[in-house]
């Protein structure tokens, strides 16, 4: 619990950022869906023919999970702040349009009546009469809705638009429990907070209601604003990098500590930042050196050349009692040594991302062309071996090329469990026997797992050779799990920019990018 209160204390400007942000998205979200659906709630009431179709596309829209609908909206929006509105906006549609609805409909026939009999209009009684009564119903839906909101804003950050989110995404990125809880438990807070008051508020009865309600309306687009107050002055150049990259001791904190470089960067998710470069809603991102869409897209990977980057050549790590029980495994496994160079594995990712071929033709293919597979032999598979993975194309296509090629040599029924996340997760799911072999990098197995002193990391991290002896020496003492030889590429963590803007600016190298920078 100490760790983490010291982390609260660490990350404090950084918390207060982020709840600003997060609160700002979520007025921001419910203002938009309040002007949209109360006018849209009250027109169904003299529609009744509309409101069956209205509530049941407003309620389809509820049920659509969140990640989707933001892997929906990102083709059409990009990244940023507009994809995050806009879902957090149909999300709190249904509560606000189906209240004002049951709202006004519930009020008395018989008042309605005598409103009409002394002779007031349709408008006048809509506003004198139907929604002063119908109010505490419509300030239910507003509760609900903000908290609806406060909850599904934490996924914001998976599109860089902010918000506590980016502690929960780096937090499951780094297996961090302190930064998930950092990120979970004040949107939590938040939510009850909100929850509480409106509650409160809704119990109001009559003129002092609203005036209430009146009130929120007022102060909705001021909470609004609060999405703006963190972003300060403009930055020479806009960086996107991934939750992992950003908080492990191999990513950004080495180029601080390597180049001096400090920036503020927007947290993305991995799998989409080469899009945001791409489409020019960042500058820089990080990535990986293998990537290819560093071809598709016309990129630059700027020149480490003070070493920040440990070497990261992959390789198999495998249980020893797997090894042991199971021989025809290293011996199949070691075909692949050297078989996968740079230009190789780039190309296969060129394929999978880029051209939308599945890892599992990419996979194929590569092991028909190297030769690998054997004509098939029928047998009846009663042992199985678990593949896991982590969260990226490279390595769904490992993952195939193991499977296929443990198939098609032994009598082994292979399954995969494909996206388990952060390194921290892969390893502790080996290390507990939930999986029997995962692809790895060296300079992950490094510095995020074994992370050894500062001294010695820095003493054979540019070494390729004395980087893989001692991760392999020491997780076979520690861990009795075994390093098979590298693969044969070295996927590093790179900088990236747009080619044209690289040569416009005159950036070749991270140092190059320092300078400019501190100008």
């Amino acid at each position: 619990m100490q760790d983490f209160f010291d982390f609260l204390v660490q990350q404090r400007d950084k918390l207060a950022e982020q709840t600003l942000t997060h609160i700002g998205l979520t007025f921001l979200s419910l203002c938009l869906a309040l002007l949209v659906g109360l006018p849209l709630g009250i027109l169904i009431t003299y529609r009744p023919r509309l409101a069956s179709v209205v509530l049941a596309v407003v309620g389809i829209l509820q049920t659509i999970p969140s990640i989707a609908l933001l892997g929906f909206l990102i083709p059409l929006l990009g990244i940023g702040i507009w994809p995050a509105i806009t879902a957090l906006f149909l999300y709190a549609l249904l509560p606000i349009v189906r209240n004002t609805y049951v709202g006004i409909r519930e009020v008395s026939p018989m008042l309605k009546e005598a409103a009409l009999g002394m002779g007031m209009t349709t408008g006048q009684m809509l506003i004198r009469v139907e929604l002063p009564l119908a109010l505490p119903v419509i300030f239910a839906g507003i509760r609900t809705a903000t908290v609806i909101n406060v909850g599904v804003a934490t996924l914001a950050a998976y599109v860089a638009a902010g918000g506590l989110g980016e502690f929960v995404f780096g937090g499951i990125a780094l297996n961090n429990s302190n930064m998930i809880l950092a990120g979970a438990i004040p949107a939590a807070l938040l939510a009850i907070f909100f929850d509480f008051l409106l509650a409160r508020l809704q119990q109001l009865q009559g003129v002092r209601l609203r005036r209430v309600a009146l009130a929120f309306l007022l102060i909705a687009p001021i909470l609004s604003a609060f999405y703006w107050v963190p972003l300060g002055s403009q930055a020479k150049l806009t960086a996107g990098f991934a939750h992992e990259f950003y908080g492990r001791a191999d990513g950004y904190p080495g180029l601080v500590r390597a180049y001096g470089l400090q920036m503020t960067p927007k947290l993305i998710d991995q799998n989409l930042m080469y899009e945001a470069v791409f489409r020019e809603q960042v500058d820089l991102i990080s990535g990986y050196s293998t990537d290819g869409r560093i071809k598709a897209f016309q990129l630059r990977v700027l020149e480490d050349n003070k070493n920040a980057f440990p070497p990261y050549e992959a390789a198999l790590v495998v249980r020893n009692a797997v090894l042991e029980q199971y021989p025809d495994v290293p011996k199949t496994l070691h075909l692949l040594e050297g078989r996968l160079s740079d230009s190789v594995m780039t190309e296969l990712n060129y394929r999978a991302d880029f051209l939308h071929e599945s890892p599992e033709v990419v996979a194929r293919r590569f092991l028909q062309q190297t030769g690998l597979l054997i004509p098939p032999v029928q047998t009846k598979r009663t042992e199985k071996i678990v593949i896991g993975t982590k969260i990226f194309t490279e390595q769904y296509i490992l993952a195939e090329i193991l499977r296929q090629l443990l198939e098609n040599r032994t009598t082994l029924e292979v399954i995969t469990k494909t996206g388990l996340g952060g390194t921290k997760i892969c390893f502790d799911a080996l290390a507990s026997g939930d999986i029997d072999l995962y692809p790895e990098y060296t300079g992950t197995g490094l510095l995020v797992i074994l992370q050894p002193p500062p001294a010695l990391a820095d003493s054979i991290k540019s070494d390729r050779k004395a980087v893989f002896q001692y991760v392999s020496r020491e997780f076979q003492n520690r861990y009795n799990l075994t390093w098979l030889p590298p693969l044969g590429f070295n996927n590093t963590y790179a900088l990236m920019m747009r080619r044209a803007q690289a040569d416009q600016l005159g950036i070749q190298s991270i140092s190059d990018l320092k300078r400019y920078l501190d100008r």
